[in-house]
């Protein structure tokens, strides 16, 4: 007797569409770029008529020893300052690591907004005193917004890059989840037209209803299933018909007991396509032709969205161990689409005792 207990407990990481539509993340961007502008524009606003509120028309709204006129000339200064080092100065070099033309651009921008500034005292406020005061408003702020965008465009560039890496991963996980459905038809139909031409050897009538069963599975496959969930009873529906399809080619050589007890409320809860009957495929494949008196044993119930899946089959190790190396494909191919859609929401129990094969999965499709 050997035991072996594989376990995998692995929220969706996709929303069960394989296909990626660009119009809502364009529709997001619009908007996301709307509220930036309007954020911009606020602030700039605010910033522009702080001397109205700091100050009042009994000193002419002046601040300090300047007027109001002033401070919005040195605003629109600073508004140049923070655009020009946030979207070209930090871009062009910081971003490329050219530290030292970076820094000299820096003090250069920020030395021709004083120049500017004080030019503009001397010409047009020249009655306004030379203060301490007065210097600390034409030097401090020009540094100051110069520092504000600097940390302005780290922020926005590390907020860009998780947002890359994020639609990074999903475009990855959107092609590996594609990528793993595409294998299951080969798979899939290598066993059926296996099993068709076992009954055409035969001669037998049931080849013909056979036909008519794969068709209708096909349909399923090709049309149904590309790129979304589908109800469970669509997919049981799918798997009682493979079942089908497998008892007309095995007849009374194998006891299949095909046992599902889902409630019509239940059906309608969705279920990634084509997801159990790998499990069933399996049983079939190593639980028929080895051992005396095969036996499969398929067991399905639904409680409050709760899923319960097994299958149990009879095996003998001793002939089933030759096929090792392609049997994994199917499961492995599950496994991989249970960690892609259901990671978090499912376990999966697999283990072998006194030559029976189980496997017992619980997924919430809530």
């Amino acid at each position: 007797m050997s035991t072996e207990m594989l376990r995998w407990s692995t929220p969706p990481l996709l929303a069960g569409r394989q296909s990626i539509d660009l119009r809502p993340q364009m529709k997001v961007s619009l908007k996301s770029k709307h509220i930036t502008i309007a954020l911009h524009v606020m602030i700039w606003g605010m910033l522009l008529l702080l001397p109205y509120f700091v100050s009042s028309a009994h000193n002419g709204y002046k601040v300090g020893n300047l007027p109001w006129a002033y401070f919005t000339f040195s605003d629109l200064i600073h508004i140049a300052v923070f655009y020009t080092n946030a979207f070209y100065l930090i871009p062009k070099f910081l971003n490329r690591r050219r530290w030292w033309t970076y820094l000299l651009c820096g003090f250069l921008l920020i030395l021709a907004s004083v120049e500017i500034k004080m030019l503009v005292q001397t010409i047009f406020f020249s009655e306004s005193k030379k203060e301490f005061t007065t210097y600390r408003f034409t030097i401090l702020p020009s540094i100051g917004m110069f520092v504000i965008s600097s940390i302005y465009r780290v922020i926005l560039d590390r907020i860009r890059f998780e947002r890359e890496q994020k639609e990074r991963q999903a475009s990855e996980l959107a092609t590996e989840l594609k990528f793993l459905r595409s294998q299951i038809s080969p798979h899939f139909l290598f066993n059926v037209l296996t099993n068709l031409v076992s009954l055409a050897r035969k001669r037998s009538d049931q080849l013909e209803p056979s036909l008519i069963m794969l068709s209708d599975l096909m349909r399923y496959m090709l049309y149904d299933t590309q790129g979304k969930k589908v109800e469970l009873g669509t997919e049981i529906e799918y798997l009682n018909s493979y079942v089908e399809l497998q008892k007309l080619r095995f007849g009374n050589d194998v006891e299949i007991t095909n046992n599902i007890e889902v409630d019509e409320k239940d059906r309608t809860h969705l279920i990634e396509p084509m997801l159990l009957i790998p499990f069933v495929e399996n049983a079939f494949k190593h639980g028929v032709g080895f051992t005396d008196k095969p036996r499969i044993d398929i067991r399905l119930s639904v409680d409050q969205g709760n899923m319960r899946f097994e299958v149990q089959n009879t095996f003998d190790r001793t002939f089933a161990g030759g096929k090792e190396e392609s049997s994994g494909l199917g499961l492995n191919n599950v496994v991989s689409r249970l960690n892609l859609l259901y990671e978090g929401h499912y376990t999966l129990s697999i283990r072998e005792l006194d030559n029976l094969f189980y496997i017992t999965l619980t997924l919430n499709l809530v």
